[in-house]
């Protein structure tokens, strides 16, 4: 697979990677340090929790990489073997592949990953992206998903792109600027996600994001969803339609359990001990 230049230039890339490492040596868990090889290059994992534990598989979303989990892992690596992926592609430590979004190659990808992972099946949880390729690969491969969880995932809602226009006119306004975009996206403000703000305005500042809208998955697609299947949505996301995504779900997957967090936008904090009880019930 042709790898592409996902950064602005070589000092952005070493500048992202830098940040990343630094942030990496505060993972709050014992963890090991995976790279694995995948028919689109080496894929980087971090994982956490004792081996003999089920697995669960974590996909992050677009122009972010395994560190969004942080505040999460410890409380699932107490019941999981947690593996978190970074997404070919995205600013973390796996290869700068992009195939197109539609195609097969990403099922295909995480077969790679299950397989030298030695999973035969997974729960997987995905968010934003990371819920589009969740659930991309639970409608081509069912089998191997034993439980499906989604944050703000695409594919479902459509896109907006209202948050566009003041994020390019904030451009001019250096890294004061690239945190206030950040935050309009993410739709988190306040002290306490200060870091991972500032972790997220670094990559703004380097990263070439991702263009391609995210296809969307038809009714009979969503219908092949037979594993339990959570959805936890914002109701205030500026990225995606979150309302259009629980009508959609609760049509074509009856079975699944859908939340409307009133308030929230596109990132989804503090679920990580709901999530743990869908994922143990």
């Amino acid at each position: 697979m042709r790898t592409i230049d996902i950064y602005r230039s070589d000092q952005g890339r070493q500048a992202v990677a830098a940040a990343y490492e630094e942030v990496l040596r505060r993972w709050p868990v014992p963890a090991q340090r995976l790279t694995v090889p995948t028919r689109l290059g080496d894929t980087f994992i971090v994982a956490s929790g004792a081996p003999d534990r089920p697995p669960l598989v974590l996909l992050h979303g677009s122009s972010t990489n395994a560190t969004i989990w942080m505040g999460d892992v410890p409380v699932w690596a107490e019941h999981f073997r947690v593996f978190a992926v970074d997404v070919v592609g995205e600013p973390g430590g796996s290869a700068p592949a992009r195939p197109p979004l539609g195609s097969a190659d990403y099922a295909d990808w995480l077969d790679d990953v299950f397989d030298a992972l030695g999973l035969t099946q997974a729960a997987v949880l995905g968010a934003s992206l990371g819920g589009w390729l969740a659930l991309d690969y639970a409608t081509r491969r069912p089998e191997r998903v034993s439980r499906l969880v989604l944050l703000c995932p695409g594919g479902v809602g459509r896109q907006r792109m209202g948050w566009l226009l003041p994020v390019l006119l904030l451009r001019p306004f250096g890294a004061w600027g690239r945190r206030r975009s950040m935050e309009i996206i993410t739709g988190l403000d306040g002290a306490q996600v200060r870091p991972f703000l500032d972790h997220m305005s670094l990559i703004l500042r380097h990263f070439r994001p991702r263009t391609q809208r995210l296809p969307i998955f038809s009714d009979d697609a969503l219908a092949t969803l037979t594993m339990p299947v959570l959805a936890i949505v914002g109701e205030r996301d500026a990225m995606l339609d979150s309302h259009a995504t629980v009508r959609r779900l609760r049509k074509a997957v009856p079975h699944a359990v859908t939340t409307l967090l009133p308030g929230v936008g596109h990132a989804i904090i503090g679920q990580a001990v709901p999530i743990l009880r869908f994922l143990s019930s």
